[in-house]
């Protein structure tokens, strides 16, 4: 009972403060001991009129335990049933009071945390930015168990718990009490309990107050059950939609769904064993280890500072300077604007500048026509973004990000004509995806104080930033990037210096297999549609066009000239296939009139018919599942290969730098993860198969074979 402090005051009212061990609340045996008693002890009390669950930790309750959910293996599902199960009656038993409950939310309560809030008869929350409503359990490869599925249905209906249970969406307070998930909410935390108590005793005469709703007689599940018309035409298309989304990848959306059609189907109680079955099921799929693996731990990892230098005091970001305001250039001013740093756009003309200046413009207009900014927080933006032409603006900037085109040459002019313009122990920063950083730092006069910011397009959406460090790149220099992409609210991993550093190098491998594919006579509609069907976001064609097979080719003869025969391995197919699509045919990508596709002014693309007169060959044959794993396995040894070499630092920076980067499937929870899943012996194997049948390049990198023959995951 340590755990949960028990306290009954004057009028009956007991509150009930949880403070478990550890840095939050959460579902693990402490809790179920503590819970148990608590109820236990609730149901004997005399005198009892109500009940206030509170907590006394910054987050209301954080959920299950996912280290005890990581633990479950397969053949244990019977255990882990048992224990689900155990824990839901006592959940039933705390909404079957004879008494109202209140809960007092100070902070997040999302998964297990609002499933707890849910078995309450009343909730109101803080009203603050720290806290958060939802059920995100399906991000992490899971569903809500303990009641969250079968109550939201009952609570609100199932159109309008789909997009709570199927996308995991978090609201704040206020948008929880429009939609109905909370009763009240109070501007001052100091307000909260009191709150509640005063609902208790301004209900206590009235006993319907401490039924829940779907317990009353003639209870009716808004919008309906599964059997009203709408409902039902609902139900027959819901799978399909679903699978659009999903490719039958991600047994967990597909899960959830089949538990809450149910829950609008059959009567309360049975809704809840099968929502149990359902988390049961969930639970020992790879998808869910390698979800929970990445999304949760490793997340915390690369956000909370584990690749960061230690023993450095956090270094803020005053005054940045952008040189380009291009695609790149103008959203990275976004995104600092935004973060409040005082920005100086520069470009080789003051109209050039404004016209980033602009992009950030359009941007906050269409917030402001959302309603998620006013006018005067969108003049304070825009005026924290100076646009210039003029090295001189630069002066005083702490950090300097360069975002101009991918040559040396022209990076290292930039860099002699402005580096001065730092100030004293300030950080040049280059925006590259490919170019040594080492030798862009050649042209710098403090090399220490030189690093990569790779940034990834576009700026104001992807979440990722990974920072590369050259040889002479100092600890603090490091520590300065690394708080800058954090105060920037984005995720940095930290890399080595190499060609192509992690993301870009191990990205291309997807790209080349593609052309290695289409140069062996596969339809390239096949290729690509496989490509998506592994769970890469687009195929690999339809991606060279995105990112323009003409500027591929003007890299390719940069890499030339630095006497770097190619970015990824041997590469000299895809240099043939660039050539042969951009110098001869005139094809150089979506934006240059085509590419691979030809595209309508309509947005419909077709492919270019010239591509089966120079590469399709009918009578070639190959399995579908070669396809898929040539693409995917492409990517994973060459993050094995990055890790193995000493490119990434850590398994974790591998694994969130492939998911937020370069869109490696959510299911395989990241490149470097997918592997102790998919059994590090069984892929040591299909490599070997791979590459007899196709080529060395699928060899099982050395990390991948130490690992087999020890057992151990690749962590």
């Amino acid at each position: 009972m340590s755990v949960f402090k028990y306290e009954q005051d004057a009028d009956g009212i007991v509150t009930v403060t949880m403070d478990m061990n550890g840095p939050v609340n959460a579902m693990n045996e402490e809790y179920r001991v503590a819970m148990l008693e608590t109820v236990e002890r609730l149901e004997r009390e005399q005198g009892l009129t109500g009940v206030v669950l509170a907590s006394a930790k910054k987050v209301f309750f954080a959920g299950g335990d996912l280290h005890d959910l990581l633990r479950v293996q397969k053949g244990e599902e019977a255990y882990f049933l048992d224990m689900l199960n155990g824990t839901k009656n006592v959940l039933r038993r705390l909404e079957k009071l004879p008494v109202p409950v209140a809960a007092a939310i100070n902070g997040a309560a999302l998964g297990g945390g609002f499933e707890l809030c849910l078995c309450c008869n009343y909730r109101v929350a803080w009203d603050n930015p720290t806290v958060q409503i939802g059920l995100p359990e399906v991000g992490l490869g899971l569903l809500p168990g303990g009641g969250g599925v079968v109550r939201m249905v009952n609570l609100l209906g199932l159109e309008q718990a789909l997009p709570y249970l199927l996308e995991g969406r978090r609201v704040a307070p206020p948008a929880a009490l429009a939609q109905g998930m909370i009763h009240a909410v109070v501007d001052e935390l100091a307000q909260l309990v009191p709150q509640a108590k005063a609902w208790i005793l301004d209900h206590r005469d009235d006993a319907s107050s401490a039924v829940q709703p779907w317990d009353r007689k003639g209870h009716r599940i808004p919008g309906g059950d599964a059997n009203s018309p709408k409902v039902a035409q609902m139900i027959m298309a819901a799978p399909a939609m679903l699978r659009q989304k999903t490719r039958g990848l991600l047994p967990a959306p597909e899960k959830i769904l089949d538990c809450a059609v149910q829950a609008a189907r059959v009567d309360f109680d049975t809704a809840l064993d099968i929502e149990s079955r359902g988390l049961t099921a969930l639970v020992v799929t790879p998808q869910a280890k390698n979800m929970i693996a990445t999304f949760f731990f490793g997340m915390n990892r690369v956000n909370g500072g584990a690749s960061r230098p230690q023993g450095i005091d956090k270094i803020t970001t005053r005054k940045l300077g952008v040189l380009g305001a291009g695609m790149m250039g103008q959203g990275i001013a976004y995104v600092a604007a935004m973060a409040g740093i005082e920005v100086v756009l520069k470009d080789v003309t003051l109209e050039a500048a404004e016209q980033g200046r602009a992009y950030t413009q359009q941007l906050l207009d269409k917030r402001v026509a959302r309603g998620r900014m006013t006018q005067e927080q969108k003049a304070q933006v825009l005026e924290r973004i100076l646009p210039t032409a003029d090295d001189a603006d630069l002066a005083g900037s702490d950090l300097i990000v360069e975002a101009v085109f991918e040559n040396i040459e022209l990076k290292h002019q930039v860099t002699r004509a402005t580096e001065a313009q730092l100030c004293e122990g300030g950080v040049w920063g280059s925006n590259t995806s490919t170019l040594p950083i080492t030798q862009l730092a050649e042209a710098s006069r403090q090399p220490e104080n030189f690093i990569g910011i790779h940034f990834f397009s576009p700026v104001d959406k992807m979440p990722l930033v990974e920072i590369i460090c050259g040889e002479q790149t100092s600890p603090r220099t490091l520590a300065k990037a690394f708080d800058f992409a954090r105060q920037i609210k984005k995720t940095p991993i930290v890399v080595n210096d190499s060609m192509g550093f992690y993301t870009s190098r191990t990205f291309g491998t997807f790209l080349d297999e593609g052309v290695r594919l289409l140069c062996e006579g596969v339809h390239p509609v096949r290729i690509d549609n496989l490509g998506r069907a592994v769970g890469m976001p687009v195929g690999p064609l339809a991606i060279y066009d995105e990112v323009s097979l003409e500027l591929t080719y003007k890299a390719q003869e940069t890499w030339r000239e630095m006497g770097v025969l190619d970015k990824w391995g041997d590469g000299s197919i895809a240099r043939a296939v660039i050539h042969t699509m951009v110098v001869e045919n005139g094809r150089g990508g979506r934006h240059h009139g085509g590419g691979f596709y030809d595209y309508a002014p309509d947005g419909g693309k077709s492919i270019w018919p010239g591509l089966f007169d120079l590469y399709y060959r009918a009578d070639y044959s190959i399995d579908d599942g070669d396809i898929k794993d040539r693409l995917l396995f492409r990517q994973v040894i060459e993050a094995l290969k990055c890790l193995e070499s000493g490119v990434l630092r850590s398994a974790d920076d591998g694994n969130v730098g492939s998911i937020l980067g370069i869109g490696a499937p959510a299911w395989t929870g990241g490149l470097i993860q997918f592997v102790n899943t998919y059994g590090l012996q069984r892929f040591v194997k299909r490599c070997g198969m791979l590459a007899e049948a196709y080529g060395e390049r699928f060899g099982a990198p050395q990390i991948a074979l130490d690992h087999a023959a020890s057992g151990e995951w690749i962590t």
